[in-house]
């Protein structure tokens, strides 16, 4: 059995590695695999995962036109400052009344106001968050990402959002960086450009966050800093003044969409029948109400054009 597990999950994986199917396919077929078969490489899948997402997305940087990430940036930024504060408010208000314990709110909360499970990875230590405080963080944050992936390109098509209208929405309420490049990828290339970009330069407060996390926690902890996104940046340079790299670029940034592609199914084996027994009802509770509240509320801002890129 464990060698069928071990077969089965190496030839997915090269199959998603492939391009013959699509991101929100790839994440489905990763977590019917978590649900069936018991993981034969849990930590080494997570670990996979994590590094292969920042090498995916600085390698879709070289795709994109820096004039466009910049103005991206620079528009979302008001955006995902209100966002992030409104979000953090009332997801640790939503914890209160919920009566989830310990510090799984805060994980939560600081999840789904920045960037999903990085933002739990980088404060979770600050916290001296346990393991099962971080499993259970993480797990409801990796729940909500498969359904947002899934759901938010059917409902942008039927609400007829334009790409920008899309990438942004997507940005704004997607938990994970990973999530919101693969519903925006199969949407169109300017949502994909929009919606990474606001997306990266959200997951730029998980700095802020965590040190001010630090500083009333009177932590020692030492602040991660998220490199990759700075590399993202370089990606786009190159690719915007350096025409000579053209061809190195369109590979590139091939290459990118395809481990994103992986990326995702790797993600999707890391939710079990486990990490959902151990989520509990209160914190998934927690979490699919503050989720709710954020993605309905940005999508009636971004629909009604109160706010647009």
């Amino acid at each position: 059995m464990v060698l069928a597990a071990k077969i089965i999950f190496v030839a997915a994986l090269l199959i998603c590695c492939s391009g013959w199917i699509s991101p929100p396919i790839a994440l489905t077929a990763g977590i019917i695999f978590g649900l069936c078969v018991r993981h034969p490489y849990p930590e080494v899948s997570r670990n996979i995962a994590r590094v292969l997402l920042q090498v995916s997305v600085v390698a879709l940087g070289f795709g994109m036109n820096l004039h466009e990430v910049v103005k991206a940036g620079r528009s979302g930024f008001v955006y995902t400052s209100l966002g992030i504060l409104l979000s953090m408010a009332a997801g640790l208000f939503l914890g209160k009344v919920l009566g989830v314990g310990g510090n799984a709110s805060y994980l939560i909360t600081s999840g789904t106001a920045i960037c999903g499970g990085s933002a739990i990875a980088a404060v979770g230590p600050i916290l001296h968050a346990d393991d099962k405080e971080m499993a259970v963080s993480l797990g409801t944050v990796f729940i909500l990402n498969s359904i947002a992936l899934l759901t938010f390109p059917p409902i942008g098509s039927a609400l007829h959002l334009t790409q920008s209208q899309f990438g942004l929405w997507a940005a704004l309420a997607i938990h994970d960086t990973s999530s919101v490049v693969g519903a925006t990828v199969k949407y169109g290339k300017e949502a994909l450009v929009v919606g990474t970009t606001v997306k990266l330069a959200r997951a730029l407060w998980i700095v802020p966050l965590a040190l001010v996390t630090s500083a009333v926690k009177r932590s020692k902890t030492r602040v991660p800093w998220p490199w990759f996104i700075l590399f993202f940046c370089l990606a786009a340079l190159l690719s915007t003044y350096v025409p000579a790299l053209a061809s190195f670029d369109r590979l590139a940034f091939s290459a990118g969409r395809l481990g994103l592609t992986a990326t995702l199914f790797l993600i999707g084996t890391g939710i079990s029948i486990e990490t959902i027994k151990i989520v509990g009802w209160r914190p998934l509770l927690q979490g699919v109400m503050l989720w709710v509240v954020v993605a309905s509320a940005t999508l009636y801002l971004i629909h009604q054009r109160i706010i647009s890129f």
